[in-house]
């Protein structure tokens, strides 16, 4: 039941965290005239900007990897990690500022959807009774 305690709580930061990232990334450019009137230029910030994709990053990673070694063993929650991982690294490198409002967002959005989909997976091992320590849920 630890286990359980200690991945959903990572999930449910990462879900937090990954949905402020896409609002961040949704609302900013359309934001951007006004943050320095209230003292928010950070928010447009590369450095801040990469910072949060690192974050989310090793956030991520430990989260999903520790809940498919110890808990499920479904990969779908990390296919979706790395799908959202990557829309954001084309939106935010590709150069191309159209798709950039659209894919970092979407990425944003991808990667909350891969730790709700693992927050279920967990609740579904721990609701069963599995032989092998919830690992052949």
């Amino acid at each position: 039941m630890k286990i359980f305690n200690l991945e959903s709580n990572l999930d449910r930061i990462g879900v937090t965290a990954s949905t402020l990232c896409a609002i961040h990334c949704a609302t900013v450019p359309l934001l951007l005239t006004l943050l320095p009137l209230y003292g928010m230029e950070f928010l447009a910030n590369e450095a801040f900007e990469i910072c949060m994709i690192l974050l989310s990053v090793f956030l991520g990673a430990w989260s999903l990897g520790r809940s498919y070694i110890k808990a499920h063993g479904k990969p779908l929650p990390i296919i979706l990690l790395i799908i959202g991982f990557g829309l954001i690294a084309m939106g935010h490198f590709s150069g191309i500022s159209a798709i950039e409002p659209i894919l970092i967002p979407l990425g944003g959005l991808v990667i909350a959807a891969a730790h709700m989909v693992n927050i279920r997976l967990i609740k579904n091992c721990h609701h069963k009774e599995a032989p092998q320590a919830g690992r052949d849920c």
